[in-house]
This record gives structure tokens, sequence and C-alpha cells, in this order.
């Protein structure tokens, strides 16, 4: 079953800023030693370069683009993979499972930003399916008011919980369960964003989606290649498109 967790999970704005509003200048937990804050200003350097390549790729979203920039992906990965950080690659994070790559989080997330429900602002709850590391559900909180992010091992969600933990993002909810059944308690979501692709969109993931909210998964094809697949509820139904080819873990059901 489903559990909250003990603290809350919100990435600091700049002093001044609008509440809610992200700035490019993101708070560290405590200050660190001078070897370590100097590393921590070259990934900021390295932060910015990844976010003008994210731009060249074809990503439009200036929310996306500064929440790319604001979020240390180098907090996410183990520390011997530290230095590939802001690489456009998808790296190990234990238990058979992958960070995805910037490309890939940057795109999802700017498909989320055009469901009808976000077009006049930030998503009011976004439901993420394979929480991780816990990187895409800190991108996550910059877009969206309000995050459920699911993970069914719970190793990967005992990590998440420790890396998210010194940013205190409130509007963030660490669940441990089966992301296959989605998280019924919160729904309705203006968005859903999966982080492993099965055969099919689970139903139960349909039933949870607002009319006006979009849905982004991979899905399989036949001879297993992934799609990202974008799903729209409308008030006529379900609209439906395929994009481009992508590589995601499969999905599974049940918790371990």
């Amino acid at each position: 079953m489903a559990t909250r967790p003990s603290f809350p999970a919100k990435l600091a704005t700049a002093p001044g800023a609008a509440p809610g509003r992200p700035t490019s200048a993101t708070t560290r937990p405590a200050a660190a030693p001078a070897p370590v804050a100097a590393a921590r200003a070259d990934f900021g350097a390295l932060r910015a370069r990844l976010v003008r390549r994210l731009a060249a790729a074809g990503v439009q979203s200036p929310a996306v683009l500064q929440a790319m920039g604001t979020v240390e992906r180098d907090r996410f990965v183990d520390s011997a993979l530290v230095a590939q950080a802001y690489e456009d690659t998808s790296l190990p994070i234990g238990l058979g499972q992958t960070i995805s790559k910037p490309t890939v989080v940057a795109r999802m997330c700017e498909l989320m930003l055009g469901a009808d429900l976000a077009r006049e602002g930030r998503p009011a709850r976004v439901l993420e399916i394979g929480t991780g590391c816990g990187y895409q559900a800190a991108v996550l909180s910059l877009l969206a008011r309000e995050v459920y992010s699911i993970e069914r091992l719970r190793g990967l969600h005992e990590k998440a919980r420790e890396n998210l933990r010194p940013f205190r993002l409130a509007n963030v909810h660490l669940l441990f369960g089966d992301g296959m059944a989605g998280y019924a308690k919160g729904a309705p979501y203006a968005a859903i964003i999966a982080a492993a692709g099965g055969e099919a969109v689970p139903q139960s993931w349909l039933d949870q989606l607002a009319v006006g909210g979009r849905l982004v998964a991979p899905v399989a094809g036949q001879g297993g290649q992934q799609a990202l697949v974008v799903i729209d509820r409308t008030a006529q139904g379900l609209r439906q498109q395929q994009l481009e080819a992508v590589h995601f873990v499969p999905l599974k059901s049940g918790i371990a």
C-alpha cells in the first residue's frame, strides 16, 4: 500500500521571488567545504551548458529550461559517475534502473506543459510513475504545484528520499507502491508521466487523468521497440498520438 513520507519534500527561491516561482539561484542545504564548493561551481557551469544544449535540441519552454538549469543532477547520481552527471546520457542508479537522459526528461516535461490544464499556469497535480533516484520529481516540483511520485522498488524509494531530503520540497510526495495502479487518492491528475514502458498504458492511469489532462509515457510496440505516447483526456474522450522512439526500463507490477 502506498504511504506518504514522513518529511516535507521545496527547491528554495531567491529572496524577493514570487512564491512557487523557481529562479536560477538554488540554495544549498549547508555551506560546503572549499574543494566541494569549487566543484559545485564547476557543476553550475556544466548545468548552464546543458541548458544551452537542450535549447539547441529543440526544448523551447522557458519554465522547463529554467528547471533543468536549477536542479543539480550531480546530487542524484553515484559519486563514481558524478563526472558524467551533465552529459546527455542515462546512468545506472542501482537495482537495474537508470536516471533518464536530460533531453528525455526535458522533452517529457515540455509535453506535459502542453496539456489543456497547464496552458494557463502550472499544472495543479502531477503523478510520476517511477521515482527512481528522485531527479525528475525535483524537476517536476518546479513545474507543478503538487507532485505525487510512486516507486515500486523499496531501495530506490529510500534513495530518492535521501536525495530529496536536503531540498525540503514541500510540494513533493514520495510514495512506495505499485506504479501500475497509479495513486487514486491523489486523482484526478492534470498530468501523468511514466518513467517505465509496457505494452499498453494501464487503465488505472487513464481513469486517474483529469479532463483536460495529459499522460506522457513510453509504450512498447511490436518487436519491443518503445515510442513516446501522449494521451489527452478531452470532454469527448481520449486522444492519442505517438511520437519518437525512446528507451526506458520495462514497466512491472508489484513491489520489491
